[in-house]
């Protein structure tokens, strides 16, 4: 019986001649938050890249639901799996043109209620994107993720820019949407504050897995 949610066999990835990863076997089930933490450079950013087709493993393969990941149509999969990426890039020069890029036929209402649900408030709908601060790009990109209703949420970082009271309202939406049937994977160095948010967690050191499962039990992460 196939396993739901990603399954990583032996994966392999190189950037520009370099070894990012090294044979990565993993699972990262559905149904869960999987936090992604370790060192820097140890390619938790690039593991999230490849979740959803933004790169290509040069070895091994992932699997979605058991089915190869490259059987995927990219641009469907990056619907079904966004990323929110922690340096947001930010695609156009209106807020609601930026929430309408994966999802043509968001509708005023459904726009200001992800607003809302960010914590930006649904009067960013007739703003402009130039001069938000970082923490409001950050936001506004994982509003931007949420308007295609995906079923997993790729997060790199998700809360870097942001302060103590906007953090606990993206804390409260990652709870809620994984509570609602959604699945997350959440890179993180922020160790003491995300272990309450995951159920399963993976590790990496140099680009290979240095320890997985249950938070509690993983040293990296020390005592609960």
């Amino acid at each position: 019986m196939s396993q739901a949610g990603f399954v990583l066999e032996g994966v392999g990835l190189r950037r520009g001649g370099a070894q990012v990863l090294t044979g990565l076997s993993a699972h990262l089930p559905r149904g869960c938050c999987t936090l992604v933490t370790g060192p820097s450079g140890a390619g938790k950013s690039s593991l999230l890249r490849l979740l959803n087709r933004l790169a290509e493993p040069c070895a091994g393969r992932i699997l979605l639901d058991g089915r190869p990941l490259d059987g995927y149509d990219p641009l469907s999969l990056r619907r079904r799996v966004a990323l929110v990426a922690q340096q947001t890039v930010l695609l156009t020069g209106s807020v609601a043109r930026e929430l309408a890029v994966g999802c043509p036929t968001l509708d005023a209402e459904r726009a200001a209620g992800l607003l809302e649900r960010v914590g930006l408030g649904a009067s960013f709908l007739s703003r402009s994107t130039e001069g938000l601060s970082g923490g409001q790009a950050q936001r506004l990109g994982l509003a931007r993720a949420l308007a295609t209703d995906p079923e997993i949420l790729l997060l790199d970082e998700p809360t870097s820019a942001l302060d103590a009271a906007a953090t606990g309202l993206v804390d409260d939406l990652l709870t809620a949407f994984v509570a609602g049937g959604g699945s997350a994977v959440l890179v993180s160095h922020r160790t003491a504050h995300t272990r309450r948010l995951a159920g399963h967690a993976l590790v990496l050191r140099a680009g290979r897995l240095a320890e997985t499962g249950d938070p509690a039990g993983l040293r990296y992460l020390g005592p609960s």
